[in-house]
């Protein structure tokens, strides 16, 4: 068998790699998409890092490609669906990087207070210039913390040790466990107005991008500084830049941008009081090892003996298994992710039911699918398959699972039902065809929707005219329907419309569709 490797590893992992019998390795560093659609459909696996881009195009030339390994965390580069589609083996290597990310986050923080690069540069350039780099004290400064995953809380424990006070916002984190650490959990408005430094440990979501943005920076201290190891487009680049140019922002600590390599004439980069480093979070010689060798032997033991370890869209079942239960592992994370998008944070319940044919199998690597699903957007490293009840655990989260002998309208199906302690969902899923997944019913209306792409939710009084007016307005702000349906209780009750769009929906357009007559409620999701 053949393995692909286009990105840099570490030598011990290619060693792995080179010592397995029966294969054959090639390492084609820096290679452009057209070059790897030339070459790809004769490998059987591919090794990368963060420089490849795995799109859909990419991979319709993959004809013998079984798995693809990423050497560390974030897969947001790798087309996950298409790869599943396809029926290839993503894996990642989940922890890693934990420590490294952390470090070098306070790496920044302690450069970007004391000056220390600029400082360095002046020097070399023969200069004494002590007056011009006076800097703070971390001790007894407040950080605030977006985001308390895994590289959160590495980040937070480095903090108190430094004596600093620790604030922190994470509505998927129960406050006990922020407690337990020594963190003061809040909300993000508290984050703005108290922190002197803040750093960003989420994911890059719809929901996330731009958070750090020019309304965020008003609400915070005058001179704070700002730190950004997460992923690029989390800060608003131009927004950061107006804040220091303005003074508002004191500094800025940056490894991650939106563009990757950044143009040399990047205003950030220029600027003096931005601390910059190119996106070496996770750049160590113990973090490149350990990646580089799981990822190694992750592959050796998939393509040998078909063991499954870390994948992040196949649980770790039998290949015969996996061909029956993959629509509704589909399924299931997109009613997981259905769920945690519609609560806005974390349920403290989660109640999964199978019915019908799908019982007659083992049901439990279904179960992780949902929780993987429920959790993914919730965290800033990747959740998989053997990590997930894990996360559920630590956060909190009672799930249980039942088998259904009760009769349904569908020859198999699943109902996920979310539980807060002010709020529960529930939503039911089953497959049309072969393998095709439907959302056929939310809460006690029933419907039958495509859970793919952007998905505008919108619950409404049932009255003439109400569809009208969000085409209208939809039409008006430049946004394409691609689909429609719709359900609702019973004539002149309460209803539901989902509205499929093609791109992400802009926050002022959903503040819009709030204020028409008869809508009660507008949410966004992105299955």
């Amino acid at each position: 068998m053949k393995i692909l490797v286009t990105d840099p590893l570490a030598p011990q992992g290619l060693e792995v790699l080179q010592h397995a019998p029966g294969f054959e390795v090639e390492e084609r560093i820096g290679l452009k998409p057209e070059e790897i659609k030339k070459i790809l459909g004769d490998y059987h696996a591919w090794v990368i890092r963060s420089g490849t881009k795995v799109t859909a195009d990419v991979l319709e030339t993959a004809r013998n490609l079984k798995v693809i390994g990423r050497a560390g965390i974030g897969v947001d580069n790798v087309d996950v669906e298409a790869a599943s589609r396809k029926g290839i083996v993503v894996m990642n290597t989940p922890g890693g990087n934990n420590v490294t990310t952390a470090e070098h986050t306070i790496s920044l923080m302690l450069a970007l207070a004391r000056h220390i690069p600029q400082a360095a540069a002046s020097l070399k350039k023969g200069e004494w210039k002590r007056n011009k780099f006076v800097g703070v004290e971390l001790c007894n400064k407040t950080l605030g913390i977006i985001g308390l995953g895994n590289v959160g809380r590495i980040v937070a424990e480095r903090a108190l040790g430094l004596r600093m006070k620790v604030l922190a916002h994470d509505p998927y984190v129960p406050p006990e466990n922020a407690a337990r650490l020594g963190v003061e959990m809040v909300n993000l408005e508290e984050i703005y107005e108290k922190s002197d430094f803040v750093t960003v440990h989420v994911p890059l979501t719809s929901e996330t991008r731009g958070l750090i943005n020019r309304d965020a920076i008003a609400k915070m201290k005058q001179g704070v500084r700002i730190i950004n190891c997460a992923r690029g487009g989390i800060v608003d680049e131009k927004d950061l830049e107006e804040a220091l140019r303005a003074g508002k922002v004191a500094g800025a600590a940056l490894d991650v941008f939106v563009d990757e390599p950044p143009p040399a004439d990047h205003p950030l980069i220029k600027m003096e009081q931005v601390v910059t480093t190119p996106h070496l979070g996770a750049s160590t010689d113990e973090a490149q090892l350990n990646v580089a060798i799981a990822v190694a032997e992750q592959i050796i033991d998939y393509l040998t003996r078909g063991v499954i370890r870390y994948a992040v869209n196949v649980p770790a079942v039998s290949a015969e298994l996996l061909s029956a239960l993959r629509p509704y592992l589909t399924l299931g994370e997109k009613l997981g992710s259905l769920q945690v998008q519609m609560f806005a944070r974390l349920p403290q319940e989660i109640y999964i039911e199978y019915s019908g044919v799908v019982t007659q199998y083992d049901v439990a690597p279904l179960t992780l699918a949902v929780l993987k699903g429920l959790l993914s957007p919730a965290m800033e490293s990747s959740v998989n398959y053997v990590n997930a009840p894990v996360v559920a655990r630590e956060r909190g989260i009672k799930v249980v699972e039942s088998k259904s002998s009760r009769a349904t309208d569908f020859a198999s199906s699943i109902t996920v039902r979310g539980k807060s302690r002010d709020k529960e969902i529930e939503i039911e899923g089953a497959i049309f065809g072969n393998n095709n997944p439907r959302i056929v019913k939310i809460n006690n209306f029933y419907l039958e929707a495509v859970p793919e792409g952007h998905i505008i939710i919108l619950h409404n009084r049932d009255t003439p005219g109400v569809v009208g007016t969000i085409g209208t307005l939809l039409g008006e702000k430049g946004i394409n329907i691609a689909g429609l349906e719709l359900g609702r209780e019973k004539v002149g009750g309460m209803a539901i419309a989902l509205v499929h769009v093609d791109e992400p929906v802009p926050k002022e357009t959903l503040a819009a569709l709030r204020k028409l007559p008869n809508i009660i409620t507008v949410d966004l999701v992105k299955l």
